[in-house]
């Protein structure tokens, strides 16, 4: 949208990104290293058995290994840039936004901004902990990343942009006194916006990117979506997992005590590479906005954009959720009724996956409920909410 309303555009990512973003038309800029070894490594360094804060601290040491690299990348794709949209792992976009006198915009796909509604995201805790308590969850979580990451970013600052450190009190307090736009890219009707947010923080909707308009499906997918009743698919994204071959049992251990017939999407490696059953098909990827409405229901880790994906195609979720903000996205979609209790990944058996697909597949009010709120997703365009704003703050536009 930004480029059909006569912006050039260029999107700074990892490598790995570069043919996806370029065979939509936009100019591709590499940054950084490979996700998928993030993943990596962090598999490598917990274990089930960690806790959360354990498990984050080790997250942000490995993001924060690879800021020098990062900030170098984005110095130099960024000498020409008018103004800078950057997303929360993305932590030079608004150092350089600052060096170049240029216009920013910080882009969140989780609700982080403080507020007295419900704790931070990435809180070890998703339970509502009431008024102050849930906004010194957000002082907690700013500072945690803020200590993990502040002398490498601020060394890059002195090293690199030639500017003064940011004091130890972090930038999170500074970008709100600068009072930055705050673009929330998630639907209203799933959070709202709290009404102790400041007006510059915009809950625009989802950012959704469909599949390309010539794409098609492999036709032994179709064919067994044709089969017989409709599947559930069960996937987990981007997250590996150690177990991965226990985990793939387990999942066909539920289908077949279930009845159900599944589609198993083995991503980055959450699902190993097995021999499957008749009733189960397996793919590394497909379009969710054309797959997800076909289903029966949705098994996922509850991943930003997996779970948005689901709920804007009105079936239920079974959350199994395994770090970082995921166990908050599976705890609001149990709030609004329109998915299972979520299961943490180190507590998942195939007695408590059986129960929950019995659930799903059958609580009427559920599937009732996941229907309306598709249908009011659906209805929605954060997109062209979202360069509204930017062109509202923009100057001289």
């Amino acid at each position: 949208c930004l480029k059909a309303a006569g912006h050039k555009v260029q999107l700074a990512s990892n490598p790995i990104f570069k043919d996806f973003v370029k065979s939509r038309g936009l100019d591709f800029a590499p940054v950084g290293d490979n996700p998928q070894e993030w993943v990596k490594q962090f598999n490598a360094q917990t274990s089930r058995k960690k806790s959360a804060l354990a498990k984050k601290a080790i997250l942000w040491r490995i993001v924060g290994s690879t800021v020098e690299q990062m900030m170098t990348d984005a110095w130099n794709c960024s000498q020409d840039t008018q103004a800078i949209i950057y997303s929360t792992l993305a932590l030079p976009g608004y150092h350089i936004a600052e060096k170049l006198g240029v216009p920013c915009y910080a882009a969140y796909k989780n609700p982080i901004t403080p507020t007295r509604a419900f704790p931070h995201p990435l809180h070890t805790s998703t339970f509502n902990l009431g008024g102050i308590n849930n906004r010194l969850t957000y002082v907690f979580e700013e500072q945690f990343r803020w200590q993990l990451t502040r002398k490498i970013i601020n060394r890059c600052r002195q090293e690199i942009l030639k500017l003064p450190p940011v004091p130890i009190t972090g930038f999170y307090s500074q970008q709100q006194k600068q009072q930055l736009p705050l673009l929330h890219c998630f639907s209203p009707s799933v959070i709202p916006k709290p009404s102790d947010w400041l007006e510059r923080a915009y809950v625009t909707g989802y950012w959704f990117l469909d599949r390309p308009d010539d794409w098609q499906p492999p036709k032994e997918l179709v064919d067994f979506i044709a089969a017989g009743s409709p599947p559930i698919s069960i996937g987990f994204g981007s997250m590996s997992d150690l177990e991965a071959k226990a985990l793939t049992e387990l999942v066909l251990n539920a289908l077949v005590e279930t009845g159900q017939r599944g589609i198993l999407l083995t991503g980055w490696g959450g699902l190993s590479n097995t021999d499957l059953p008749d009733n189960v098909f397996k793919i590394d990827s497909v379009p969710h906005d054309w797959l997800f409405p076909q289903m029966r229901a949705v098994v996922h880790h509850g991943g930003v954009g997996t779970t948005a994906a689901v709920l804007r195609a009105g079936v239920p979720s079974i959350i199994v959720p395994f770090a970082v903000d995921q166990p908050f996205w599976g705890q609001t979609v149990a709030s609004l009724g329109v998915g299972t209790s979520p299961i943490l990944r180190k507590d998942l058996t195939a007695e408590k996956l059986v129960a929950a697909i019995r659930t799903a597949t059958s609580d009427e009010a559920m599937k009732a409920r996941a229907r309306v709120l598709g249908e009011k997703i659906r209805s929605e365009d954060g997109v062209a909410k979202a360069v509204e704003i930017f062109h509202r703050h923009l100057p001289n536009y």
